[in-house]
């Protein structure tokens, strides 16, 4: 038998953990809005190592006597939360200060080390980093700030952003082939209907006259479908690497507005908020193309007469540009399809719009995401 004492995280600390873990669950939520599982399965054994930690020291209460019946019931459990932590498949560090130490197997056998990181990265050092390079791959960091064990310091998942990439190129590419194959069969159907009602139609004169022009007719309206579904395939397929130069935002807004007027004076307004000598380095041609995508979904959205809002916000890393229409917003049933190529629910619409303005920020590193739904506001991101 023997009497001991254990320190919790009562208070403060305990506080201080609950927060941590409502930051892993955000964490999640923006892996799972992203696809990136491999971020979900590292917040995950994250928290459940912290709730772990949370529910031991819970059980031993601070400063107060505990008999325990034997000192290798503790150290059992101690070994299979270090068991737990070396499964992990990301690699996970502590930041103490300027100390790095390794605290899974994935993470010793990436950085070469049992225990302490040595020279530690500066990326890893610095709070604003969020790209590690090292051993020939790129890694996202991702940090959890934890108080209340001792000094303050911070947990650090790294995640292989490549995989990533690679797994949502790989689903990406199944979703376009299985919108190609439902359009080109939706099309190519009822062209081989008609070809096949021509070739009855000519075998009868009286028919012939009669029913072979109006046959012709629709043969063409959807042959000529499926060469416009071709050409917007290619716009999204065949889109070059941008070639980055300064832009001043001012003169950019201005090619906005005078195109804008040229397509869409005479349905809707555009109101324009400059930002007064921000200047951005970006591929002109191809933002001007993506913005008149969203502007385009935005005089649609509007209605008659309506008012379309561009304006732009400039940070020390980035530059947002906003889009906002008084329009019914996206249907939530929607809002997970609102991005893949040829998804539409207008009558005439290709699908191509939002897909190819998506498509442009992030050849840019940056994105497009439906920031608010009322008014409906969508925001392309670029870093500067």
């Amino acid at each position: 038998m023997a009497s001991e004492r254990t320190p919790n995280l009562h208070g403060f600390g305990a506080i201080a953990v609950g927060a941590g873990l409502v930051a892993i669950g955000a964490i999640l939520v923006w892996a799972l809005r992203h696809g990136f599982y491999g971020t979900m399965l590292v917040a995950v054994l994250v928290a459940v190592w912290l709730t772990a930690m949370l529910w031991w020291t819970a059980v031993h209460p601070r400063d107060v006597p505990i008999v325990s019946v034997s000192t290798d019931d503790s150290e059992d459990e101690r070994i299979m939360l270090r068991a737990l932590l070396d499964q992990t498949p990301g690699a996970l560090l502590a930041i103490d200060g300027a100390r790095v130490r390794t605290l899974n197997r994935a993470a010793r056998s990436l950085f070469a080390t049992d225990d302490l990181v040595l020279p530690a990265p500066p990326s890893l050092l610095s709070h604003d980093a969020v790209r590690l390079r090292l051993g020939g791959r790129g890694w996202r960091i991702d940090r959890v700030a934890v108080q209340g064990l001792g000094a303050p310091r911070t947990l650090v998942a790294l995640v292989d952003v490549e995989t990533e990439e690679h797994a949502a190129e790989a689903r990406a590419t199944r979703d376009l082939l299985r919108v190609l194959g439902h359009e080109v069969m939706n099309a190519m159907a009822p062209i081989t209907s008609l070809a096949e009602s021509a070739l009855a139609v000519m075998a009868v004169p009286e028919r012939r006259d009669r029913l072979l022009p109006e046959i012709l007719a629709t043969l063409a309206r959807r042959a000529d479908g499926l060469r416009r579904f071709t050409e917007a395939y290619r716009e999204v397929a065949r889109l070059p690497d941008p070639l980055l130069a300064p832009v001043t935002l001012a003169d950019l807004f201005a090619d906005l507005a005078r195109l804008f007027d040229a397509q869409w004076g005479n349905q809707a307004t555009l109101v324009i908020a400059d930002p007064a000598g921000a200047i951005a380095s970006l591929d002109r041609g191809q933002i001007v193309q993506a913005l008149l995508a969203l502007l385009r979904n935005g005089v649609e959205a509007s209605g008659a007469q309506g008012t379309v809002h561009l304006s732009a916000t400039a940070s020390a890393d980035r530059i947002v540009f906003h889009v906002t229409d008084p329009g019914p917003g996206v249907d939530p049933t929607h809002r997970a399809s609102i991005f893949t190529p040829f998804f539409t629910t207008k009558p005439k619409g290709t699908g191509i719009g939002l897909a190819a303005a998506r498509q442009i920020a992030q050849s840019h590193g940056g994105d497009v995401t439906l920031r608010a739904v009322s008014p409906t506001t969508f925001d392309l991101a670029v870093p500067q």
